[in-house]
């Protein structure tokens, strides 16, 4: 155990985990960016469109809300994947973490536009019939009342995206995207390395837990100023 310990704060192993974090941070946070933008966009979309939504639209929700079904029902595993040579007429590389950037909206774009749309429900229709008596127009209602109301929500479901985001850039490294996975397949698992396949788990731990208590803090705090207000 000593042992083990003793190779785990080794100047070589984080030589080697050190760089992999850095890629994987970098894959997290602009494919969290992305995702958070196009899965707002579609959790709004889902929403306004349903039957009893601000601009009711079935047919375009329906087929909206089968397709975002047909993605999350596959393995991430899967649509990486598919995705990945794709890639390479997107951002010009087929692997590495710009091609794994790709692969990462794609996967995680669906789940978080259900987790936006969750969100929005959950707002009270009361506000949103007062905000109609009052004339304000759709784009007000959502704006003003809509993604205000459902903020605390908004944040931990973010929370819960870049915890989803980290974990599939894993999955994406083993398939040669770089990062942390690349790392605890190539390395941890191939040379049987205990000390660094140890070593990224605690450091996917880290960020997943600094994430966590970052993303309850600040709901927290909106939900005080709430309260003061």
């Amino acid at each position: 155990m000593i042992e083990l310990c003793t190779q785990i704060f080794n100047k070589n192993v984080w030589n080697i985990i050190i760089p992999a974090t850095l890629q994987t941070i970098y894959m997290t946070v602009t494919s969290t960016i992305l995702t958070f933008f196009l899965g707002l966009i579609f959790g709004i979309a889902m929403f306004i469109t349903n039957k009893d939504g601000l601009h009711p639209c079935v047919i375009f929700n329906r087929i909206f809300g089968a397709a975002i079904n047909a993605i999350l029902s596959l393995p991430s595993m899967i649509i990486i994947i598919l995705v990945l040579p794709i890639s390479k007429f997107i951002v010009g590389v087929s692997y590495g973490p710009k091609a794994c950037i790709v692969a990462l909206v794609v996967v995680c774009t669906p789940i978080f536009s259900r987790l936006v749309e969750n969100s929005i429900v959950e707002v009270s229709k009361g506000k949103i019939e007062a905000a109609k008596a009052m004339g304000a127009s759709n784009i007000n209602i959502i704006l003003k009342v809509l993604l205000p109301e459902s903020l605390p929500a908004l944040i931990r479901n973010f929370v819960v995206l870049t915890i989803t985001l980290i974990s599939t850039t894993a999955i994406a490294g083993s398939l040669g995207a770089g990062g942390l996975g690349e790392v605890a397949v190539r390395f941890g698992y191939n040379r049987f390395r205990t000390d660094i396949l140890i070593s990224v788990i605690l450091v996917l731990l880290v960020l997943v837990e600094c994430l966590q208590l970052l993303g309850t803090f600040i709901s927290k705090r909106i939900l005080k100023k709430r309260h003061l207000i």
